[in-house]
């Protein structure tokens, strides 16, 4: 089960009745209360230097409709975007922002299709967040691998060692040490590229 209350989110809303029937819309759905900025400048003030997984753009702004902050923020950030506006409008609005992930809500809000929206980017967000994590554990164990090989290179050239030797030699370290492979090479590496 997907649990919204985990998921941080920005509502951009110029209008003070947006706001309120937004924010009980977002509680409604079980999510913490949102972070409100009135206006796409303050938004991308807040963006700059914070995180969230979900924004919410209450078009129209007073600074702008919104799209641009919308696309913007589609094409700089990995949060889940939605953009809420009048319905004569709102397929426009779909047909330039959703390829690049931007969902559309259209005004009057029905409340059902505004908590099932919610969910799915939330269930996004917690997607990619998973594959966020599952690509750094890749990149670290590549990074070992390029260590080890690295670690390998020296003891053959300064120990005259075989690569199955090194390779061996690494292994046992990391075992008799109870270390990682990675913590063995980077010693490896600076005792000898420090000595030689």
């Amino acid at each position: 089960m997907i649990n919204n209350a985990s998921h941080s989110i920005l509502l951009v809303s110029s209008s003070e009745k947006g706001v309120e029937a937004i924010t009980k819309l977002i509680e409604q759905a079980g999510c913490a209360s949102a972070y409100t900025v009135k206006n796409a400048g303050e938004a991308r003030r807040i963006l700059s230097v914070r995180h969230f997984d979900i924004i919410i753009i209450n078009a129209p702004l007073s600074d702008e409709f919104g799209t641009e902050l919308a696309l913007q923020t589609s094409e700089t950030s990995c949060s889940g975007i939605m953009m809420i506006a009048k319905s004569d409008i709102s397929e426009l609005i779909a047909a330039k922002t959703e390829d690049l992930g931007v969902v559309t809500v259209a005004k009057p809000i029905d409340r059902t299709l505004f908590h099932h929206t919610l969910k799915l980017l939330c269930v996004m967000q917690d997607k990619f967040a998973a594959l966020e994590n599952e690509n750094k554990k890749l990149k670290m164990k590549l990074d070992e691998i390029k260590l080890v090989q690295r670690a390998k290179k020296v003891l053959m050239e300064c120990l005259k060692m075989s690569e199955p030797q090194a390779h061996r030699y690494i292994e046992k370290q990391a075992m008799d040490m109870r270390i990682t492979r990675y913590e063995v090479a980077n010693s490896i590496i600076k005792t000898y590229t420090d000595t030689y």
